[in-house]
């Protein structure tokens, strides 16, 4: 592996709050370099020093370089005025601080400059803050939000927390734009010290609160692709009217059109792009046959319909609508597997043995026809012994699936898989699109059959590429960091439980295992996901941790995955033996394209996915404002220094309880033991409380929840008992001064925010 692909890692990893020096091969051995890696890590280390990124310290230890004079990062605003520059250079310092007064107009997303200034010392260590000194470019000029008129001034007020003043307009006739209209508005003076912000509308989404308008809302706030181009349109429309199953199905695929073949998906789902066939063999192994879409037949690399795909990197899924990253005649026509019609896939087939080890597994182009189509709710139904008409054959069929899954699924833990139970809420909508309900979310067997063999076929395919030395674009997970292990720890303490500090897969799968089915179980498990870093695209060969695979890449779905068509075209030329004829591909993508195209795609699914949360979110808000002064029953997840945050279990989403609405007391925040204190009456609230909340107060431009303490709950909540397990004297009726802390925010344990908990259902 070269060496520029270890630079990254490492200066991840050494930037890490909580890092502490070490020599190199302590560093090696905490990033899991092989013994065959150690000299690209080397190099890497090497050239790193040579820039002045890192340096070496007392005892030749390894550690960035201090702050210089100037940074240049990306800004983070606060509603309170001041704000945090994440360096684009990593340095020993972090993330630079900078006070209200010296932000130089600068909000969320710009590309500043700032000097840097030493403040003092605390606890023997410098302390750092930035004045930003000029604004490099712009994060965003466009703004969505609701249009509002006092006397004679108009101004619109914006979602979200990238800007946190309202932005004054002109005459808002030329777009006939109405008070409470949602807008969105050009930017054309950015607000300062001393100056307003004023803008332009350029659009008008129509009003406030009326169906649909916040999905357009959210669309444009996040930037995410539109309509296709008629070019696009017109060169998947040519592509997908000439394709006949006889034309297609030539000699070089396999013909499994007499195969028991079917899909799984959500009753919603338009795209089926996986499909899966089971085959028992004399000696007691089994073939498992994940049939995919073959996207790559129908999508040439460089036309005008890859280019789209590779510029929209995802599909979108938000609440109630889709963004295809294909056109839907490809999508949702004859890419898509439908049943009883003949498609064009590539399967990867996988040999068990009894203990569902593999012993054999291969790659084919191949052509089937969907047996029967099931939902996740029809395929729980018959393994429920509720057949109904189903075919004898259909029903066969799903009851070895479940039999191989569970099988997979053993193995994979006992190999140090990891799973976490984060329950989730799916909206119920009226015909007109109005979310009046929610039920949680189907958590059925079903839906891990489809997840383990979706697993397997991406970690087969990576592995047969990994073989034939093809770089490609992995799915990478590495591992948790030793410091964000103490952060878990320390919150573990917090609810009575410990890992070790030198904590494995196995220990982690252990304390889930342990908490599973307890009232503290999410926020165990979502303390683990915090403490994981994120999966993404790389052709680095890092592995992915939670999965405990080695290799791992995205295979199955090609529909909604531009990474998964990647793989697609490097299993097509694996397959017509490309890689051992002299001359091999036309040209392999190179390590810096990989890395920047995952980088792309990285990217974009992180913006997809928050576009979704935020939607989601927006419009629970929107429900829960019919339920003004209703009582819930919450968990505390969270405590900061303005108050506590309680999830409502019924919606799943988080609420502020600030100290305004707690008993009268002088309310100070205990950070050691996650939780916050009345110092008169010695009444402590530590995350994993149950609460009775009252929802007080919803303020949908800044997506806040507030809430109110309702009665006491039976049984665990609120506890009377100062840190240390002492009895505190029974709480005064004397109305007392509440906490009065002013400090930057901080959150000292659980959720950092009022975000509903997300976990898409969709194949790993």
């Amino acid at each position: 592996m070269p060496s520029d692909l270890f630079t990254e890692r490492i200066l991840k990893f050494v930037n890490a709050r909580g890092y502490k020096p070490q020599r190199l091969q302590e560093l090696a051995q905490a990033l899991g370099i092989g013994e065959d890696e150690q000299g690209d890590f080397r190099a890497a280390c090497k050239a790193l020093m040579k820039t002045g990124r890192i340096v070496l310290g007392s005892e030749n230890a390894l550690m960035l370089a201090g702050p210089p004079g100037k940074v240049v990062g990306s800004f983070r605003g606060n509603p309170r005025g001041f704000g945090f520059i994440v360096p684009d250079t990593p340095n020993a310092h972090g993330d630079l601080y900078v006070p209200a007064g010296k932000t130089g107009g600068a909000i969320t997303g710009d590309t500043v400059a700032a000097q840097v200034v030493k403040r003092g010392k605390r606890g023997g260590k410098m302390l750092y803050e930035g004045r930003i000194i000029s604004i490099v470019q712009r994060g965003s000029s466009r703004f969505v939000g609701e249009l509002r008129r006092e006397l004679s001034r108009w101004f619109v007020v914006p979602d979200g927390n990238t800007l946190h003043v309202p932005i004054t307009v002109g005459d808002p006739g030329a777009k006939r734009a109405r008070p409470g209209d949602q807008v969105v508005v050009e930017i054309i003076q950015y607000p300062g010290e001393a100056r307003e912000a004023k803008g332009v509308i350029v659009k008008v989404l129509g009003k406030r609160g009326e169906p649909g308008v916040d999905t357009v809302s959210i669309i444009e706030q996040h930037g995410l692709p539109g309509e296709f181009d008629e070019a696009v349109t017109q060169e998947a429309h040519t592509v997908a009217t000439s394709y006949t199953p006889r034309s297609s199905a030539g000699e070089d695929r396999e013909d499994l059109r007499k195969l028991t073949v079917i899909t799984i998906d959500p009753a919603d789902a338009r795209d089926f792009d996986d499909a899966i066939s089971l085959t028992k063999r004399r000696d007691g192994t089994v073939e498992l046959g994940v049939h995919i879409a073959d996207v790559a037949h129908f999508v040439s690399e460089g036309s005008a319909v890859d280019r789209e795909a590779r510029e929209r990197s995802n599909s979108i899924y938000l609440p109630g609508t889709v963004i295809p990253m294909l056109p839907e005649v490809l999508s949702n026509g004859v890419c898509s597997l439908q049943e009883q019609q003949t498609r064009l896939t590539k399967s990867a087939f996988i040999t068990y043995d009894r203990r569902a080890r593999v012993v054999k597994e291969r790659m084919a182009n191949t052509v089937i026809r969907s047996t029967k189509r099931l939902t996740y709710e029809r395929a729980t139904a018959i393994l429920e012994g509720k057949r109904g008409r189903t075919s004898a054959k259909v029903v066969a069929l799903l009851k070895n699936m479940e039999t191989l899954a569970k099988a997979i699924r053993a193995r994979r833990l006992r190999e140090g898989m990891l799973e976490l139970d984060l329950s989730d809420i799916e909206l119920i909508h009226d015909d007109d699109g109005r979310v009046v309900d929610v039920k949680p979310e189907d958590t059925s067997f079903s839906h891990k059959i489809i997840e383990m063999f979706m697993v397997e076929a991406n970690e087969a395919v990576s592995r047969l590429l990994t073989a034939v030395d093809v770089p490609h674009l992995r799915r990478t997970h590495d591992r948790p960091r030793d410091l964000t292990l103490v952060t878990l720890r320390r919150f573990l303490g917090v609810l009575g439980y410990s890992i070790p500090a030198d904590a494995d897969r196995f220990a982690v799968q252990s304390l889930l295992d342990e908490v599973r089915g307890k009232d503290e179980s999410f926020a165990v498990h979502l303390a683990v996901l915090r403490s994981m870093q994120r999966a993404e695209y790389a052709p680095a060969r890092i592995g992915h941790y939670a999965l405990a695979s080695e290799d791992y890449c995205h295979f199955t779905s090609p529909i909604r995955r531009y990474p998964d068509l990647t793989i697609h075209r490097l299993v097509d030329a694996y397959l017509h033996g490309v890689f051992n004829k002299p001359g091999g591909l036309k040209r392999c993508p190179t390590e810096s394209e990989l890395k920047e195209l995952g980088s792309q795609c990285s990217a974009n699914e992180q913006r997809a996915q928050a576009a979704e949360r935020e939607l989601k979110l927006v419009l629970l808000l929107r429900l829960l404002e019919k339920h003004l002064g209703d009582e819930f029953e919450g968990i505390v997840t969270g405590v900061a220094n303005v108050g506590v945050f309680v999830q409502l279990k019924q919606y799943l989403v988080d609420g502020l309880l600030r100290f305004d609405h707690l008993p009268d007391d002088w309310w100070e925040v205990d950070p050691t033991h996650g939780c916050v204190v009345g110092q008169r009456s010695g009444r402590r609230i530590t995350v994993g409380d149950r609460l009775k909340v009252i929802i007080s107060n919803i303020h949908l431009p800044t997506r806040q929840l507030n809430l109110a303490l309702g009665q006491p709950l039976d049984g665990r909540g609120a506890s009377s008992k100062r840190p240390g397990g002492k009895q505190a004297a029974k709480p005064t009726q004397q109305r007392g001064k509440r906490s009065g802390k002013r400090g930057k925010p901080r959150t000292s344990s659980g959720r950092k925010g009022a975000k509903p908990r997300q976990r898409v259902k969709r194949k790993r």
